[in-house]
């Protein structure tokens, strides 16, 4: 198993930790030179990822990758790696055996706080949403004319160690806004790794949201770490009048509730299956910071 990340942050380096002891080659690109000596402490062999084309050193490892994880955001021209890699990957991977693609739960839009689940037709809100609509069609294209198959994970508010409400309130950045019948779907890193593991061993295909079992409000979680913490909460703001930036105010445009059935379904089990467990268990054993 040789795996190749494009993107190696904070969710694709979770991935290659739990997958270090079976992965016989851990591949990983970065932006920022200055990332290589923290990625090969955690057993990614480093590559830079210009942005501009395709490295030779790149595409050369390339050729001897099972399992590619793609974790990179588009733009406004679309993919980067499906533009700097895609011919590579057509036809220069002959070891390709399966593609993971994390995406988001944005694509579905605004519910209204309904449920939704992989069924559901894909109406983002944001531009950024609709650049990963436009990845997620471009990445089931190329897996399709590869034959090979592409796993979609739809992934809803991200946290972990040094993400989290915890992080905020002992800097003093926490906020609690209050908007009415507002709540979201959020997911432990350790959850897209273990998902990531699981549908790649088992090279699956598919659209997987991943996420946990209870979306909330953001105050309520907020109030709870605070609780914890055995600190006062921030008040609560409204979120009308909140002084927020565009992109914070635009989060709070997409208003549903996620179903994590189906990968359940195949034999998945989340770690962190809200965020009550999750939250206990970071303070408990210090793993917040």
């Amino acid at each position: 198993m040789n795996v190749f990340l494009f993107g190696a942050g904070y969710s694709a380096r979770a991935f290659a930790k739990a997958i270090d002891g079976q992965a016989d080659f851990i591949g990983g690109t970065t932006r920022d030179g200055a990332k290589f000596s923290d990625l090969k402490k955690e057993g990614i062999t480093p590559f830079l990822f210009h942005g501009t084309h395709a490295s030779q050193e790149i595409v050369d490892v390339l050729a001897g990758v099972t399992h590619l994880v793609i974790s990179t955001s588009p733009g406004q021209s679309g993919d980067p790696v499906l533009a700097q890699f895609g011919e590579t990957i057509r036809h220069a991977m002959r070891q390709l055996q399966w593609i993971g693609y994390l995406s988001t739960v944005g694509v579905y839009g605004n519910h209204g706080g309904a449920w939704v689940d992989e069924n559901t037709p894909c109406h983002p809100v944001s531009a950024r949403s609709v650049e990963r609509v436009d990845a997620e069609q471009g990445w089931q294209q190329l897996a399709d004319e590869r034959g090979v198959p592409l796993a979609i994970l739809r992934l809803a508010g991200i946290y972990g160690p040094g993400r989290n409400a915890f992080v905020n309130l002992a800097s003093g950045t926490a906020r609690r806004l209050n908007k009415t019948g507002q709540v979201f779907n959020r997911i432990h890193v350790d959850d897209i790794a273990g998902a990531l593991v699981f549908l790649s061993m088992r090279k699956e295909a598919g659209i997987f949201n991943i996420t946990d079992d209870e979306p909330a409000a953001p105050q309520d979680v907020v109030a709870y770490a605070a609780e914890l913490m055995g600190v006062e909460p921030p008040e609560e703001a409204d979120f009308e009048t909140a002084p927020l930036t565009p992109m914070a105010r635009s989060f709070y445009g997409e208003n549903k509730r996620v179903s994590n059935k189906r990968i359940k379904a195949l034999g998945f089990s989340f770690r962190y299956p809200d965020y009550g467990t999750a939250f206990s268990t970071m303070w408990r054993d210090g793993t917040w910071k």
